[in-house]
C-alpha cells in the first residue's frame, strides 16, 4: 500500500494547548506523524510518496472562502494586535447572541472556533493546506486504479466544518477527498470514521446530502469531546435523512462491543453500495490513549483492518487522531496491514 506524506506537516508545531485549565504541550504534535512514518518504513508497507498540488479549488469546494482567509492571516494579525503567545479564542458566539462576524482578530477567533484547545500558530495554514493535498493525492491514486492508499495527513481534519476549526483540525481532509471523488465521476461515497472522537465536522458538512454516507463510531458525546454532536438520533436532514449513522459508546468500551458496531456500520455501507470508501483513521481508541476512554489493544487494530477489507471497496485511509505517540505507529499500521493481509488471503 502506498503512503502519501509530506514534511510540511512540521510547520504546524504549536507549543500550547488549553487542557484542564492549564496550558500544556499539545497532544497533537509533529512526532505523531513521524512515529507512523517510521512504522510504515519499518514494516515495508509500501512506497512513500510526496503529494501533488491540486491548488485551492478542492479546498474551497468544501470550505468557506472567508474562513480559509482567516486561517491564513490570523496568526500574523494576532501579533499585529499586540498579543503575545499563540492565538487561542477567548470569546464565542453563544446562544441568543449576534452571529455577525467581528472585524477584530480576537472576535474572529471565537467566531470561527468550535473549541478552545487549539491554538493558531505561524505555519498552521501551510501545514493544513499540505495535509489537504496529501488527502487529494491519495484520492487521485484511488481514481487511477489503486485498491487502497494511506494518506498520512497531519494536521487531522474530521472536526473541521465548512467554516469552523477546532479539535486540532483546520481543513476537513476526508470531506475534501469525498467531494473530489464526486467531482470526478463517483455517484456515492461512504466515509467511515473510526476515530475515538465523533467526526462532527464531517457530519455537519454532509448532513443534508445523500451522495455521502457518513458513519461514525465514537465515545458518547454526553461524556467526551466534541460533546455537541454525535448522538444516535442524528440521522441526517432533508435529502440526507438516513445517510448519517452514529454509534456512540460509553467509557471502557472493549473491542468486542466496538467491533459489533463496526459490523453494523459495514452492513449499512454494503447496502448503500458506494463507489469508494474513505476511512477516517484515528487510533485513539487504544487503551492507553491519554485523551480517550476505550479499551482496544494493538492486536485489535489488525482485526479492524481485516473487517474493513471485507467491504470489498476501493479504500482511502486518511489519518486522524491517536495520541499515545509511543504506540500510534504500531496501531495505525496494524490497521493497514490487517486490511492488506485480508485482501491477500
Amino acid at each position: 500500500m502506498e503512503t502519501i506524506y509530506t514534511e510540511k506537516h512540521k510547520l504546524r508545531d504549536a507549543k500550547t494547548e488549553l487542557c484542564g485549565g492549564e496550558l500544556v504541550e499539545p497532544f497533537e504534535r509533529p512526532s505523531r506523524a513521524e512515529y507512523v512514518l517510521d512504522r510504515v518504513r519499518e514494516t515495508g508497507l509500501g512506497p512513500v510518496s510526496d503529494p501533488d498540488d491540486f491548488g485551492m479549488g478542492p479546498i474551497l469546494a468544501i470550505h468557506d472562502a472567508e474562513f480559509v482567509e482567516f486561517l491564513k492571516t490570523a496568526p500574523a494579525r494576532w501579533k499585529v494586535a499586540g498579543f503575545n503567545g499563540e492565538a487561542i479564542p477567548t470569546t464565542w458566539v453563544g446562544r441568543r447572541m449576534s452571529h455577525i462576524r467581528p472585524n477584530h482578530v480576537e472576535g474572529q477567533l471565537g467566531y470561527y472556533a468550535l473549541a478552545g484547545e487549539t491554538s493558531l500558530t505561524e505555519g498552521t495554514w501551510e501545514a493544513a493546506y499540505a495535509s489537504a493535498q496529501v488527502a487529494l493525492t491519495g484520492a487521485a491514486r484511488i481514481r487511477s486504479g489503486a485498491g487502497a492508499v494511506f494518506s498520512l495527513c497531519r494536521p487531522p481534519g474530521h472536526h473541521a466544518t465548512a467554516d469552523m476549526y477546532g479539535g486540532y483540525c483546520f481543513f476537513n481532509n476526508a470531506a475534501i477527498s469525498a467531494q473530489h471523488f464526486l467531482d470526478h465521476g463517483a455517484k456515492r461515497v461512504a466515509i467511515l470514521d473510526i476515530d475515538f472522537h465523533h467526526g462532527n465536522g464531517t457530519q455537519d458538512i454532509f448532513y443534508d446530502r445523500s451522495d455521502v454516507l457518513f458513519i461514525s463510531l465514537h465515545g458518547d458525546p454526553l461524556e467526551t469531546f466534541p460533546y455537541h454532536l454525535g448522538h444516535a438520533e442524528e440521522t441526517g436532514s432533508g435529502a440526507g435523512t438516513g445517510f448519517n449513522l452514529n454509534f456512540p459508546m460509553p467509557p471502557d468500551t472493549p473491542f468486542d462491543v466496538w467491533q459489533a458496531a463496526l459490523h453494523k456500520g459495514l452492513a449499512r455501507i454494503a447496502e448503500y453500495k458506494p463507489d469508494v470508501l474513505i476511512i477516517s483513521l484515528g487510533v485513539d481508541t487504544f487503551e492507553t490513549d491519554p485523551i480517550s476512554f476505550f479499551k482496544l489493544k494493538s492486536d485489535d487494530f489488525l482485526t479492524m483492518g481485516a473487517d474493513v477489507a471485507s467491504a470489498g471497496l476501493p479504500t482511502h485511509f486518511i489519518m486522524e487522531g491517536g495520541y499515545d505517540v509511543d504506540e500510534i505507529g504500531v496501531n495505525a499500521v496494524n490497521v493497514l496491514q490487517g486490511f492488506e493481509r485480508a485482501n491477500a488471503s
